[in-house]
């Protein structure tokens, strides 16, 4: 027999979370459990604000009318909203044993917070493979920095992100601001310009790799091997289905493309699951993953190694439940 139950979060960030500019204290989403006999399964649906092209109301009835259809039995189809689509599709992974347990806990680590600190945590990783945001500051600064880095730690790669906030004249400024020597030691740059055509002449006049990100949930997006473009960075809750991850994964390799499996800024339990696609899809790839020391708190399931509180759903009143 068919149950499910579904419960809301919200839990405290801690200060200095920027997302499109603005600063967010708290991240709220959905939980989800499927059960059928013995068997259960998790999810999480947690819609991006900002980035998520649905709201969290938005989620939470198409997830009721999905868990309702599915409770009684009947066939059904994948949400056409992205953070439901993959929040069930994993609780129906875990329901019938398709998502297997191993996970890969170690991914490329943040650069945030104290520099001393932040240098002995990149020189301790078993894999001296960094992210780092760019573009929240000058460009000029953002150099500076990356190479501050890579000089310090000659075995250091980092994978930056701009969130296309650069005009192709601060992206200028900032290449400007890396040697020539250090830039093949940038993985790549997640969509240095607001356009991917303005991105590409930057990856063709600096010598630095690119990789597609936004560009990946654009309706027109084709998966094809470009001149500098190295790499698409996935953020699940943003895409779809685990199906969806598959195909795209399929496609990028097809093309020689690389996938990075990034975090949406999930709770605990979302990240554990991601951790488990990564090993599962892309087990040659450190996954983007290095967000839950944002958070307060853990929520249901722990991430190995966390030393951050746990919070179970054991004694919380479901939103909906059948």
């Amino acid at each position: 027999m068919r149950a499910a139950s579904l419960w809301r979060y919200t839990i405290p960030l801690e200060a200095g979370v920027v997302l499109r500019d603005q600063r967010v204290k708290l991240r709220s989403g959905l939980v989800v459990r499927l059960r059928d006999g013995s068997a259960e399964g998790w999810g999480e649906i947690a819609p991006l604000p900002g980035f998520s092209r649905e709201d969290l109301p938005q989620a939470q009835e198409a997830a009721e009318g999905w868990l309702a259809g599915w409770c009684a039995g009947k066939a059904t189809a994948e949400s056409v909203l992205p953070s439901v689509a993959f929040g069930l599709s994993c609780a129906l992974a875990e329901l019938d044993g398709t998502l297997p347990a191993a996970g890969n806990y170690h991914p490329a680590a943040l650069c945030v917070g104290d520099p001393d600190q932040l240098f002995a945590r990149l020189q301790a990783l078993p894999h001296q493979v960094a992210k780092m945001k760019v573009g929240l500051y000058e460009p000029i600064r953002d150099g500076m920095l990356v190479s501050l880095l890579l000089e310090a730690l000659p075995d250091l790669q980092l994978r930056l992100d701009a969130n296309r906030s650069w005009t192709p004249e601060k992206a200028w400024q900032f290449a400007r601001a890396v040697e020539p020597e250090l830039r093949q030691r940038i993985a790549f740059l997640e969509e240095p310009c607001r356009t991917p055509d303005q991105s590409r002449r930057f990856s063709a006049a600096t010598g630095i790799a690119i990789a597609w990100d936004e560009s990946v949930r654009e309706a027109n997006f084709v998966v094809a091997a470009q001149p500098g473009v190295t790499a698409l960075v996935v953020k699940p809750t943003l895409t779809g289905s685990i199906r969806q991850l598959q195909q795209l994964i399929i496609a990028a390799q097809q093309q020689g493309l690389t996938v990075v499996i990034s975090s949406a800024i999930e709770s605990s339990l979302g990240l554990t699951q991601l951790a488990r696609l990564t090993n599962w899809l892309t087990p040659q790839v450190l996954p983007g993953l290095d967000t839950l020391d944002l958070m307060q708190h853990q929520l249901q399931r722990r991430w190995p190694g966390s030393s951050l509180s746990l919070q179970t759903l054991a004694d919380r009143e479901a939103i909906w439940r059948r």
